[in-house]
């Protein structure tokens, strides 16, 4: 039996998905402070959980802590390794607001934080603690948004397990708002030419030092203003753009120099794990034939009987 996706609207949603992107930037700018760098900024990313999103273990003087939101029940929850912990309820409140309670819950359980208040990959940023222009939170739009998170992730971690060669997990990046997961040929690409909104052109050329092929899911945006999965590789071989690819839903958004799936041709298809997996296999092996990956050596080839 097939698990329901749940509708969702950009339109209608827009302002809540606009203030939990900045409630997640706060969070994992937490999560960069406390964690040594790692490839790709694959130590910033948030995880999916059954109840919402975590940072998973921090460090935190002598002890350990953790944040969590939980979108089931509508709270934010910082455990530590001491037994103390401190929680407050999910609701529509200014960014402003959200990152003083933030801060304050941190500096009452003895942890030290220093943040860069401004956020990332985002157009006319807008300082944390003096944003008071973002400050809705429906609850149900955003059970329904964690809810696609969990079915997409399902069938994101399937289609990981088929690669044996270095692949990220599937994560959830706070810059730009998506669950993501990369597969890598091994091979070293051209320098990224940057020019992301607030981030540091070292970070995009850092992330995409080497070849890479990613797929993922994002609510919407500005450039694509409704659900969707997207897949593209760097960098684009030649012929990329042109292929043809599954299902028919699918095509090649030239702005954006990615595959895009609009997430209600999933929704409302028949059996959306079969059509998201179509459009996550068909696009990667496109992507690899075209840009010569030795995909003998990268993928999990069928046992012999």
């Amino acid at each position: 039996m097939q698990n329901t996706w749940p509708a969702l609207s950009y339109a209608d949603a827009k302002a809540t998905y606009e203030t939990l992107h900045l409630w997640t930037q706060i969070i994992g700018k937490i999560k960069l402070a406390k964690l040594p760098w790692l490839n790709h900024s694959w130590h910033v990313t948030l995880l999916v959980t059954p109840t919402g999103l975590t940072t998973s273990t921090l460090p935190a003087g002598k002890g350990y802590f953790q944040v969590d939101f939980d979108l089931v029940s509508h709270q934010l929850n910082i455990t530590t390794s001491t037994g103390k912990s401190h929680t407050f309820v999910l609701e529509s409140m200014a960014v402003a607001d959200f990152y003083h309670k933030v801060i304050s819950a941190l500096q009452e359980l003895g942890i030290e934080v220093s943040l860069n208040t401004m956020p990332n990959e985002l157009e006319h940023p807008i300082p944390f603690e003096e944003d008071y222009t973002h400050a809705t939170y429906h609850p149900k739009q955003v059970e329904n948004l964690h809810k696609a998170l969990l079915l997409a992730q399902d069938v994101m971690q399937q289609f990981r397990v088929k690669f044996t060669g270095k692949c990220s997990p599937v994560h959830f990046f706070w810059g730009s708002f998506d669950l993501a997961v990369s597969r890598f040929s091994g091979k070293t690409a051209p320098a990224h030419p940057g020019g992301v909104p607030n981030l540091p052109d070292w970070v995009a050329q850092e992330a995409y030092s080497h070849e890479v092929c990613s797929c993922g899911f994002w609510p919407g945006s500005e450039a694509v203003p409704f659900a969707a999965f997207y897949t593209y590789i760097y960098p684009e071989p030649e012929g990329y753009k042109t292929a043809a690819v599954k299902p028919e839903a699918a095509y090649y958004h030239t702005a954006l120099g990615e595959f895009i799936l609009p997430y209600e041709a999933v929704q409302n298809s028949e059996n959306p794990t079969a059509i998201l997996s179509d459009f996550l296999q068909s696009t990667y092996e496109t992507a690899a034939n075209l840009a010569k990956w030795d995909r003998k050596a990268l993928e999990k080839q069928p046992v012999a009987e």
